[in-house]
């Protein structure tokens, strides 16, 4: 099978496979784009992964992940501030090494509640803070922040952003080109508002990044790892895309994939059932 030209493996998906091996079944699979994590890269330093990526002849999708803004003032978010600079100076670095159509988007994923908090409105705020400092840097470097709203049951731990647009809102006082969104199905299409939020979304120009993979119940005992290929689950995948196509997004859409049992497969099949999953849950949307 021919994988569609606008498919991204999200490097999450394979996530045992090292840089190298990575690179190497998604070029060899015919894929024509990956989404790369900060951890693989950084093992093997930015300057290598950045020639790696550019001799596999890849286009760069994303670049995960930033964020985690919620602390309050003190050393601690000093120190995540200062990570994220880190991550928009890779995020730019890769986008240049990648091929004709590459994006520098970094991916962002708000924070939970500190410790001993319950100040949703604080986080929030705080969240914002974060963006406000960054946003001058990022947009020095060509990069967009993208910010990714997480189903409620992450938002004690993971993101005190549910929703699209909580997301929208943050991003309301900075350019488009610097804060955007990222929409992944697997946390966005319980919402009643989706499609109010997705065209909101277009008019504003703020998509950043697309993201396709599934629900299904039961959810497994850590509810990280409850992603699924694509056609797999309950996740009504054209309408959300036609949605996502009418704002005129032309970008790369990604599958990422939090799930043990894919992880504990050969990436190469991973990325071969991918590739199948893809098309048939999201392929008829594209053609």
């Amino acid at each position: 099978m021919i994988p569609d030209p606008r498919l991204s493996i999200n490097q999450a998906t394979i996530r045992h496979a090292d840089l190298a091996t990575a690179l190497a079944v998604t070029a060899d699979a015919g894929v024509q784009a990956i989404g790369l994590w900060r951890e693989p890269v950084n093992e093997v330093g930015l300057d290598v992964a950045a020639a790696m990526l550019a001799d596999s002849g890849l286009r760069f999708s994303t670049h995960c992940r930033g964020g985690f803004f919620t602390l309050p003032e003190g050393p601690a978010r000093r120190a995540a501030i200062d990570d994220n600079r880190r991550a928009i100076e890779e995020t730019a670095t890769l986008a240049a090494a990648g091929a004709d159509g590459s994006h520098a988007v970094l991916v962002l994923v708000a924070g939970g509640l500190p410790d001993g908090s319950r100040d949703l409105a604080g986080a929030r705020s705080r969240v914002h803070d974060a963006l406000a400092e960054l946003a001058p840097e990022a947009a020095a470097a060509g990069v967009t922040l993208a910010i990714e709203p997480l189903h409620p049951m992450y938002c004690s731990d993971r993101a005190v952003v549910s929703t699209l647009r909580q997301a929208l809102d943050l991003a309301a006082d900075f350019e488009p080109s610097v804060v955007g969104v990222t929409v992944d199905t697997f946390h966005v299409w319980w919402d009643p508002e989706l499609f109010e939020q997705l065209a909101r979304a277009g008019l504003e120009g703020r998509i950043a990044s697309y993201q396709v993979c599934d629900w299904r119940t039961p959810l497994p005992a850590d509810v990280l790892l409850a992603r699924h290929y694509p056609g797999d689950g309950v996740i009504d995948f054209g309408p959300i895309t036609g949605a996502v196509l009418a704002t005129g997004y032309d970008r790369d859409i990604e599958v990422e994939l939090f799930n043990a049992e894919i992880w504990a497969t050969p990436p190469a099949e991973a990325v071969s059932r991918t590739i199948a999953g893809f098309e048939a849950a999201v392929g008829p949307a594209l053609h």
